[in-house]
């Protein structure tokens, strides 16, 4: 939808594994990075970032789901988005503690990619929010903040709690709707 809303022509996609969402990307300039498997490129993204001048229309974030990784994953796509570009992350939203360990324990595995985000939120030059669709789908626009989050529950996000999560994740990811993910992509 944004691809076509926005006449986006240039996406990237870091972690594509069997294609299953780079295969349906309507974009005439398309790539996807993994180091094992689909997409275009066959390396990390930290490979890709570092020898990437190119810049997109459109990002998607799906790669390691560690917060130190979704972090530089992130910052990096910053600084490769256009000014009127947008971001999008997979897996923001665990359901519970397991799926949310750092490493794959046996079911669902979303990581703490939410770290990430909550660290985002608290940017002024970043406005950023999560979808309450699909495991929590994170939108990021290079933008002032409209939002601004203070967080204080630890002194580094990698020490925020998964319990102070639970209780505060719409606050800490400013959750919104589909139809309130349209018009916060939109503009």
């Amino acid at each position: 939808r944004l691809i076509a809303n926005h006449q986006y022509e240039s996406y990237l996609e870091v972690g594509c594994s069997t294609d299953a969402c780079f295969k349906n990307i309507a974009a005439r300039g398309k790539i996807g990075v993994d180091p094992f498997s689909g997409g275009t490129h066959r390396m990390t993204s930290d490979e890709f970032f570092a020898e990437n001048n190119r810049t997109f229309d459109i990002i998607f974030v799906d790669g390691l789901h560690q917060y130190a990784q979704v972090k530089r994953d992130l910052l990096n796509s910053i600084q490769a988005l256009h000014d009127n570009g947008v971001i999008l992350v997979h897996d923001c939203l665990p359901l519970t503690y397991r799926a949310q360990l750092p490493f794959p324990a046996g079911g669902a595995w979303n990581g703490d990619v939410w770290k990430a985000l909550v660290e985002l939120r608290t940017r002024e030059d970043i406005d950023a929010a999560v979808c309450l669709i699909d495991q929590g789908v994170g939108i990021v626009k290079k933008r002032k903040n409209r939002n601004l989050l203070r967080v204080d529950d630890a002194d580094t996000f990698i020490e925020l709690r998964f319990k102070d999560f639970v209780k505060k994740y719409a606050e800490w990811l400013n959750t919104i709707t589909y139809d309130e993910a349209v018009r916060f992509a939109d503009s």
